[in-house]
């Protein structure tokens, strides 16, 4: 068990590690070993990736692959995409052939608006503080003009700032519901920053009007925070074709196939036992080109989650239909990204990610993201409706396995050819493995 430690920030990074060794690896010396081994040898981008955040001890590394003949709005992409998970990429890349064939993915960006809030509590008579706020907006924009001077010169800035009673469902909670345009910038920053100005002159200001009484003078700012649902920065893609065009599967035919895939998308929008693993497989596609390009997957996951329920119940974010011989599968989503600031002129592979993109804006990242989003989600009911999702899942989970058992390279390439026509277990495998081994021996 570990023992309390003060001053562990403060501490050199190898006298962490010299801590952590001591109080929590078995083998200690191994320990540091695999820490070590993922250093990079280069001692300056190695001080970089220390720098992005506190008490780094090494790397974790995720494998960075990349998807090709992605055809969207009738020019190719290659997409980067960094995940852990087998299948992911090959899925992607599979479902981009199918459609590359069909006309491609097509995308079309439906808003750009992000949200800011300024929670706050006000004990006092609802008609004054909307007539309070109706004099003061003017300054609250006014207080955030050296914030917002160079995102306004390039077209962006605070759209909107509107006062919301919300009393009805938190006793005396009010709040400045806030709007934004943040262009090629996440704008978190850019977004808390505007927040925080507004809420200082707000209550500033409030302390000194007239209207108040002592009581009412006293608003209290509970936070100063920018939203991570914005249903209103939303981007759409989707992909048709003709039904008898949907002619690749041996034991579909393309009707059959077309309205079986209707109904696995239906009932993930029925059921939300079914709609979470659904949208699950949606961000595989999404998290991996979010975290290839330097954003951030927790917001986006959480954002997406959040659209998904906006009817009151849990729902899929994609949808299928079939109208006048037309097979169509689209997804609307929230995306809320960047391409400039934060890691994106940091981090190497991300700059590089953002080259193999052709170095998109925002809005063009947004399409590509819901691209792969709508292909993974593609691929993944096919294979459910079809053959299943385990024959193609364990097949590439196979090398994990044989990893795990210590294989080696041909013993690798024994079991690829081995279980080419077989069903693939873990038990069946590790069994197989033995009974090589004892063979050999």
């Amino acid at each position: 068990m570990a023992e309390p430690v003060n001053g562990f920030s403060k501490l050199t990074k190898n006298q962490k590690i010299e801590w952590l060794a001591k109080n929590h690896f078995i083998n200690k010396e191994e320990g540091i070993k695999t820490l070590e081994q993922y250093w990079n040898k280069d001692a300056k981008l190695q001080a970089l990736h220390d720098e992005f955040i506190e008490n780094t001890i090494s790397n974790f590394y995720l494998p960075l692959g990349i998807a090709p003949n992605f055809l969207i709005n009738q020019k190719y992409h290659t997409i980067p995409m960094a995940i852990e998970e087998s299948s992911v990429v090959a899925a992607a890349g599979k479902a981009a052939k199918y459609w590359q064939q069909r006309g491609g993915f097509k995308t079309k960006i439906l808003g750009t608006e992000k949200i800011g809030q300024v929670h706050f509590m006000y004990h006092g008579d609802a008609s004054k503080l909307k007539s309070f706020f109706t004099e003061v907006e003017p300054k609250l924009y006014k207080a955030t003009e050296t914030i917002t001077e160079n995102m306004r010169k390039r077209g962006g800035g605070i759209s909107t700032i509107e006062l919301r009673n919300k009393t009805s469902q938190l006793d005396n909670y009010y709040q400045l519901h806030c709007t934004f345009e943040t262009l090629d910038a996440m704008g978190a920053n850019f977004i808390n920053s505007c927040l925080e100005a507004i809420a200082k002159t707000f209550s500033a200001e409030a302390h000194q009007n007239s209207l108040f009484s002592p009581e009412e003078k006293n608003i209290e700012i509970v936070m100063s925070i920018l939203s991570n649902y914005v249903p209103n920065c939303v981007v759409k893609a989707e992909v048709s074709c003709k039904i008898e065009e949907l002619n690749e599967d041996k034991n579909l035919n393309p009707q059959e196939f077309a309205d079986k895939f209707v109904r696995a998308v239906a009932i993930a929008n029925a059921e939300p036992h079914r709609a979470v693993t659904h949208n699950k497989g949606i961000m595989n596609g999404v998290d991996a080109v979010v975290l290839a390009t330097g954003n951030d997957f927790r917001a986006i996951e959480a954002g997406a989650h959040a659209y998904a329920s906006k009817s009151g119940s849990y729902k899929s974010l994609t949808h299928a239909e079939i109208k006048d011989g037309i097979f169509k599968f689209w997804i609307e989503i929230p995306l809320a990204l960047g391409t400039v600031g934060g890691l994106t002129s940091l981090h190497p592979l991300v700059k590089l990610s953002l080259e193999i993109l052709d170095k998109p804006s925002a809005r063009a990242l947004m399409q590509i993201i819901a691209v792969a989003g709508l292909a993974q989600n593609f691929a993944a009911v096919r294979s459910l409706i079809t053959d299943g999702i385990q024959k193609g899942h364990m097949k590439m989970h196979l090398m994990n396995i044989l990893n795990q058992l210590g294989a080696t390279a041909e013993e690798k390439a024994y079991f690829v050819d081995f279980y080419k026509n077989k069903t693939i277990t873990h038990s069946n495998v590790i069994k197989e493995f033995n009974d090589l081994k004892a063979k050999n021996v």
